[in-house]
């Protein structure tokens, strides 16, 4: 029986995982079609593979452009989310009060609002200040999109240390912000670590704010990809290739420092 669900467990495994993975295969391999094979719709590999997408896509020379603000904006937005949260889930977990967890669902419930929402008043607030296409306002965005994750994260993680800990840097003399950085932040380093990962990877997939509040000047790959998209009609094959540019550094992040990513996921669910 135990053997049976093991393969039953295998078998479901891998048909999620390829359920998951075929939209990026299918994209990868539009990339390397014409355009009208890419409409064509033909079996997967009944075609001759073409780089000319590629070619296109990178010799409109703006590529290096989009992915520098890109890079730019995620790791703003995700070193600023990171340096408000850090206090912020100290405060609560540390000195909390009556309403810290009421304070943690209402800042959790924000999420769950649709962007658009606030789209007309963020705008006309970033226009009043001459923010609009600029990657300070981006990085704001960013960082306040990501605040009630990171803040969710990092405080579950300092529950797992120990008071006595403190108590005895306390004892010891150190201040508040002493405590934070020689006793929180080495030993929740793991789960600091996957909470600033993932808020790196959110902000990287981020579309909706940089498409409708930059252009040219502080665009991220998601504008980018978005020039391939016209009223004459859309470019399927190099709309695919802009696609596997735009995901292919956060695809090699992500596999490099997945190992991180778990270890910090499930730091202090075994003890």
């Amino acid at each position: 029986m135990k053997r049976k669900n093991n393969w039953v467990a295998f078998v479901l495994g891998w048909t999620f995982a390829c359920l998951i993975f075929f939209p990026i295969l299918w994209m990868a391999l539009t990339s390397i079609k014409t355009e009208t094979e890419a409409y064509a719709f033909r079996p997967l590999l009944l075609f001759q593979p073409t780089l000319e997408n590629f070619r296109t896509v990178l010799g409109q020379s703006t590529y290096g452009r989009y992915a520098w603000n890109s890079l730019w904006a995620s790791a703003g937005g995700t070193f600023v989310a990171m340096a408000l949260s850090i206090p912020a889930a100290y405060a609560m977990a540390f000195h909390p009060s009556p309403r810290t967890l009421g304070v943690l669902m209402w800042m959790l419930s924000t999420r769950m609002m649709p962007p658009v929402s606030t789209l007309i008043p963020t705008y006309l607030i970033l226009a009043h200040f001459g923010l609009i296409d600029s990657l300070a306002a981006l990085i704001g965005i960013y960082a306040l999109m990501n605040l009630p994750i990171t803040v969710w994260l990092v405080y579950s993680y300092f529950r797992e240390v120990p008071h006595e800990i403190l108590e005895a840097g306390r004892m010891d003399g150190m201040s508040s912000w002493q405590e934070i950085w020689h006793l929180l932040l080495p030993l929740s380093l793991p789960g600091l670590a996957s909470s600033a990962l993932l808020s790196l990877i959110l902000c990287w997939n981020e579309a909706f704010w940089s498409i409708n509040l930059t252009s040219a000047k502080a665009g991220t790959l998601a504008v980018f990809i978005a020039t391939f998209s016209n009223p004459q009609g859309l470019f399927l094959a190099k709309l695919s290739a802009a696609s596997v540019l735009a995901i292919a550094p956060i695809l090699v992040f992500g596999w490099a420092a997945q190992r991180q990513l778990v270890r910090g996921l499930t730091f202090g669910a075994v003890k």
